[in-house]
């Protein structure tokens, strides 16, 4: 018989990435990029437009195919067992892929069938998330009659309607105003409270970042420093976030 050792195995990372490259041509928009995002965390993916961030985001989704390195969603390689690690993932994209002449439920149904969720249960969980999302009420509304963060949001519930363990937002705030950017922001960090969900959130807005979250910082396709604002700020002698990250990204463009 087996020895146990009486302590659960540990769950695996809700996202890793190791050793990631990637070009276009002779362009090299990643480089060696590695981190991980434990389950129910909020991590940041901070970096200028042209970063590398989107295109991190294509080879995580499987739009791009890595060539090196590996990205694992819940342990499961995403090159090898594409189908499985990808059930485990929600994505909100920078470019809106919602359409406007449907309802908002029909939005939510539509997604859930190209999951397999059957109707019943899809009407139950686009119930649920609208109701989180305090839109309930316009269920049966146009997308195009909504504001840009109510259309947001509406982005989001469909996401999580197959209920993944990972979600992905790339600049999902570019846009909006202030209040809308704050409320969709409080919603993802419930999420990965209440739902234990991990969370990667890219953007260039240094204020939407909390002192709590881990931190990315990408830059020219490659990770300058990874952790808590604190942690990031002391690596670069730096009073503030935004100095620290001003002083990286000046250091690696030397």
């Amino acid at each position: 018989m087996a020895e146990t050792t009486g302590r659960a195995e540990a769950a695996p990372a809700a996202l890793q990435v190791t050793g990631l490259s990637h070009s276009f041509g002779a362009r090299k928009v990643l480089d060696e990029v590695a981190f991980t995002i434990a389950p129910g965390s909020f991590t940041v993916l901070l970096g200028q437009n042209g970063a590398g961030k989107t295109t991190l985001f294509n080879l995580i989704t499987r739009l791009y195919s890595n060539k090196s390195g590996s990205i694992r969603i819940l342990g499961t390689d995403v090159r090898r067992r594409p189908s499985q690690a990808l059930a485990a993932l929600g994505v909100v994209f920078q470019q809106r892929t919602i359409d406007l002449d449907l309802s908002v439920m029909q939005n939510l149904l539509y997604a859930a069938g190209l999951q397999g969720i059957a109707r019943g249960e899809a009407k139950r969980r686009a119930g649920t998330e609208l109701a989180r999302f305090e839109l309930a009420e316009r269920a049966r509304d146009k997308v195009r009659e909504l504001s840009g963060g109510q259309l947001r949001r509406i982005e989001i519930a469909r996401a999580l309607l197959h209920r993944p363990k990972l979600l992905l937002l790339d600049e999902p705030t570019v846009g909006l105003d202030i209040g809308s950017r704050q409320a969709i922001i409080e919603h993802v960090r419930r999420l990965c409270a209440e739902e234990h969900i991990g969370v990667l959130w890219a953007t260039h807005l240094i204020d939407e970042v909390a002192a709590e979250d881990q931190v990315i910082v990408l830059h020219q396709g490659r990770i300058l420093a990874i952790g808590d604002g604190a942690t990031i700020c002391a690596k670069a002698k730096a009073s503030d976030l935004r100095g620290a990250f001003t002083k990286l990204t000046a250091a690696r463009a030397a």
